[in-house]
Formats: structure tokens, C-alpha cells, sequence
């Protein structure tokens, strides 16, 4: 038997700050560049009722952690629901079992925001947020830490959303936020934009983007999912969080692809590539540079790692046992 730690929603709410998400996530980043293994997804669909199950892995040797998540999204009760499981990537005892439903904006929102920090403009100083849910105040919140941020303009299809967005995140952050009545009108003059959403369609032209222009995409993990037009993926140095997904599941870039605007030689680098030095990030202020974030194993096994340190450090959480493979193996 081995002790685990079980750790619930409530347990992890607030433990850390999006600052602390994205230094745990830059590092963890950082791994993947110097060789750490890390897989895609894997995703299961069910038609009736509809739903998805998905997993995806990593293992961070210099962390000393590796897991993943496992979530199911969809179904009869049109939710999800977000287990991580973490290991000791030494001895690969599990060490935890994370309610992942408060950290996931935190930990994909550092994504965007380390990838943000590395391709976007130093001077950068306003952002168009394309999305009002709790993923858009992930990125949002993360970005914030890594810019001076002066002007946010937000636009998300429901009006009540995005003013709600907007009136919330204004009195959060040092920038000003408001809501606009349409894509076209946030990204205007934006000098970073994120797109959190679900769109099936692209939110905004690829041509109205400004010379410059760091885009961060996270609703791109389904091939039918296509937040960014052609044009948009064609103008940018595109770099995916993982190489392998721009081709199983990055929509955007898989249409690009088809449309025969770009081949696979479009693909920059990774993220990790870009934060360990392996390539360039932005090479120049007129460049535009596009992050694809899928979501992947590196953030989650970062993000949880830090809320597991966090937890055993104030005492939060249960223990729960877990026993060895080789008692199933003793007959007794």
C-alpha cells in the first residue's frame, strides 16, 4: 500500500496564482524542449448519447512528476469532468489524484500565457479576447502576468456574457476591459489575441490582423474545430504546443493544410523548441506568430505537480491507498 493524496475542486481553488501556473509551466515547457516525453490525445467518441473521453500523458524527469488527465466531456449530462492522476516519475508511486475542474483554465491559460511571453511583441500593452467563458478568464488572468496590459476588448456572441466578461476582468486586472459587439471590432489594433472558444467556423479574418500580432488559439483540438482561417495560419510562424498534434487534431491548421496554403514545413517549432532555445521565437516586430493550443499533458502534469506541493504544504486534501501491481500477483 502506498499513501495518495486526494484532492478535491475546493481543495485546489485558489491555492496558487496564475503567476505561479505559468512559471510552473515554463518550466515544464522548458522540459519538453530538452527531450522530455510527452503524447497528444487520444479521444474516444460516443454517439448516442453524445460525448467524448479523452487522455493525454507526460513525464517531466527534471519535475519529477509525470501523469496526465483523463476527462469526459458531453454524455447525458452535458458536462465534464477532469481527473489527473500524478506520479512520482523516480520510484512511479502515484502521489496524487486532482479534481482538475479548478485548474484547468489556470494551467491552459499558462500555456498561452508562456507562449505569449515568448512570440509576442515586448511592447505589447492591449489584447482581444474572442470567448467569455472560464477558459477565456484563464488566458486572460495568465496573460496579464507575462504584459503590461492597458486595453482588453472583448467580444463573445451573447451580449449578457461578454459584458459580464468584461465588467468582471475590469475590476481584476490593472488593464481596462470592455465588451465589443464584434470580433472584427476586438482584434482591431490588438497586439495579442486569444481565442477560447468552440467555434466549428473562424471568429475573425486572417487579413485584418495587424502586422506584429501574437495570436494564441486554444479551442484547436478537433479536426472539425476551426477558430482560425486559412489566411490566418498561412501570415503566421506557427508553433503548436506538441508537433505530433498539429497533425492528429490542430482544425485550423488541418484545413491550411487542405486548402494548400501551407505544408508541413509551416510548423515553426513546438513550445518547448522555442522556450529551451531550440528555435527562434519572434524575430522581428512586424512578424505575426501564432501559439495552437490543444491542451496537453506538459501544462496538466505541471499545473497539478504545483497544486500537489501547495496542498501537502497546508495540509489539504485525504489520503487515499493505492496498492502495488504485485499483491494482485501473490494468490493470497
Amino acid at each position: 500500500m502506498t499513501e495518495t493524496l486526494f484532492l478535491t475542486s475546493d481543495d485546489v481553488d485558489g491555492l496558487a496564482t496564475p503567476s505561479e501556473f505559468v512559471d510552473a509551466v515554463r518550466d515544464a515547457y522548458r522540459e519538453r524542449g530538452n527531450g522530455a516525453p510527452a503524447e497528444p490525445r487520444t479521444k474516444l467518441t460516443n454517439a448516442d448519447p453524445p460525448g467524448f473521453f479523452t487522455t493525454y500523458a507526460a513525464l517531466l524527469p527534471e519535475t519529477g512528476t509525470m501523469g496526465g488527465y483523463m476527462y469526459s466531456a458531453g454524455f447525458g449530462a452535458k458536462d465534464a469532468w477532469f481527473m489527473t492522476p500524478l506520479f512520482d516519475a523516480e520510484s512511479g508511486e502515484p502521489l496524487a489524484l486532482v479534481d482538475g475542474a479548478s485548474m484547468n483554465p489556470f494551467k491552459t491559460g499558462a500555456a498561452g500565457a508562456v507562449a505569449a511571453d515568448e512570440l509576442a511583441r515586448e511592447d505589447a500593452t492591449s489584447a482581444a479576447i474572442i470567448g467569455s467563458g472560464p477558459q477565456a478568464r484563464g488566458q486572460l488572468r495568465a496573460l496579464a502576468t507575462v504584459r503590461d496590459l492597458e486595453t482588453v476588448w472583448v467580444f463573445s456572441p451573447t451580449k449578457e456574457h461578454r459584458e459580464s466578461f468584461a465588467g468582471e476582468m475590469d475590476r481584476r486586472l490593472d488593464a481596462s476591459v470592455a465588451a465589443v459587439a464584434s470580433a472584427a471590432a476586438a482584434i482591431e489594433d490588438a497586439d495579442v489575441v486569444v481565442t477560447a472558444t468552440s467555434a466549428s467556423e473562424p471568429v475573425f479574418d486572417g487579413d485584418a490582423l495587424e502586422p506584429g500580432t501574437h495570436v494564441t488559439a486554444m479551442g484547436q483540438y478537433d479536426p472539425e474545430k476551426r477558430e482560425l482561417d486559412a489566411r490566418t495560419i498561412e501570415r503566421a510562424t506557427y508553433v503548436p504546443d506538441l508537433r505530433e498534434r498539429a497533425f492528429q487534431d490542430a482544425g485550423s491548421f488541418l484545413h491550411a493544410l487542405e486548402e494548400g496554403v501551407v505544408d508541413e514545413d509551416h510548423v515553426h517549432g513546438e513550445l518547448g523548441d522555442v522556450v529551451a532555445g531550440n528555435v527562434p521565437g519572434r524575430q522581428s516586430d512586424d512578424e505575426i506568430t501564432l501559439f495552437d493550443s490543444g491542451g496537453t499533458g506538459i501544462e496538466t502534469v505541471a499545473g497539478a505537480t504545483l497544486l500537489y506541493e501547495k496542498a501537502r504544504q497546508g495540509g489539504l486534501g485525504q489520503t487515499i491507498d493505492f496498492s502495488p501491481g504485485s499483491e494482485a500477483l501473490t494468490g493470497e
